[in-house]
């Protein structure tokens, strides 16, 4: 699962075309088959719940008209309750560009193992009927609608899923929201360099913000972001991981292999490995595992189980 960075990039499987175009026509038939039913003119839900037994036509074949993404979610979860509704009011702002289903993970454990889901909240999307780990925990809305963007962008770009036209949303009775607070041009600014691959600039930015207001949780989250990407790029992959494997006491080797580790979305082995570098090292280079590691937690969010479960282990060779 990737980590907070939700990037699109690579997500979709180019092979998975001919399996797009094969879902999109059993939909265009569903929907000729609704239509003479006299139900094409039916309002449509934005927000659904789902299940087993209605996954592969709620999710699986609508995701050949629009993206559809998935919120696994719980009763008891707190961080679902922060998540929810914001991916619900966004979905309803984007008309019809993208669909949410949201899944009990209790009652559908079987979704749940097929998905890889090992922490709740968790986001994925299903694209023409190709399943993309979008990201875990309570993300901030700013990086929630940028990865909405990215979805739709790739849907259509790759698999001309353009969404649901003329949809309004199926809650239009609900009182008008008041209207959203303009966004820091400085974290529009860090942002814009961050995608434009400018790192240097991104990491420079996202200082500067940070500097006038230290508690900025968006300005913390893009700068770990913009770091780890700055630190692993033009490593080579195959080399780095050969080192740590060689090298099992050169800190430096560990870090390295474990900045690769999350950039590829293996959350829980970069974790791992720094957890016990911290374990098996002293003086200076146990305090710079111990750093990247906390560098890292920025990367995923403090709510991401993953994290609680790294932070207890830390916590556990510290002491």
């Amino acid at each position: 699962m990737q980590p907070r960075n939700m990037s699109m990039s690579g997500a979709v499987d180019l092979s998975a075309v001919k399996a797009a175009g094969e879902a999109k026509q059993k939909a265009e038939q569903a929907r000729a088959a609704a239509a003479e039913r006299g139900g094409a003119d039916a309002p449509v839900s934005l927000v659904i719940d789902v299940d087993e037994a209605g996954f592969e036509a709620e999710v699986l074949q609508r995701s050949a008209e629009v993206p559809v993404v998935i919120d696994f979610w719980a009763e008891w979860c707190e961080p679902c309750k922060q998540l929810s509704p914001v991916l619900e009011r966004l979905t309803r702002e984007y008309a019809g560009r993208v669909l949410l289903a949201k899944i009990d993970a209790d009652k559908n454990q079987m979704l749940m193992q097929q998905f890889g889901v090992q922490g709740i909240p968790a986001v994925f999307a299903v694209v023409a009927g190709q399943a993309l780990p979008l990201f875990q925990g309570a993300a901030p809305e700013a990086q929630i609608r940028q990865t909405l963007d990215q979805l739709i962008q790739v849907s259509e770009e790759r698999f001309g899923i353009t969404g649901l036209q003329g949809v309004a949303g199926d809650d239009a009775e609900q009182p008008a929201q008041a209207p959203e607070a303009p966004e820091d041009p400085a974290l529009v600014a860090a942002q814009q360099a961050l995608d434009a691959g400018d790192l240097n600039g991104a990491v420079q930015a996202y200082q500067n913000v940070l500097t006038g207001d230290p508690g900025n949780v968006e300005a913390r989250v893009g700068l770990a972001m913009a770091e780890l990407l700055r630190r692993v790029q033009g490593l080579d992959a195959q080399q780095v991981r050969k080192d740590a494997a060689d090298r099992p006491g050169d800190v430096e080797a560990q870090l390295r292999a474990a900045d690769l580790d999350m950039a590829g979305g293996h959350v829980e082995d970069a974790f791992g490995r720094l957890v016990e570098t911290v374990k098996r090292t002293s003086g200076d280079d146990r305090e710079a595992a111990r750093v990247r590691l906390l560098d890292l937690f920025e990367v995923i969010g403090a709510e991401d189980p993953r994290v609680v479960t790294a932070r207890s282990a830390l916590a556990r060779v510290l002491f």
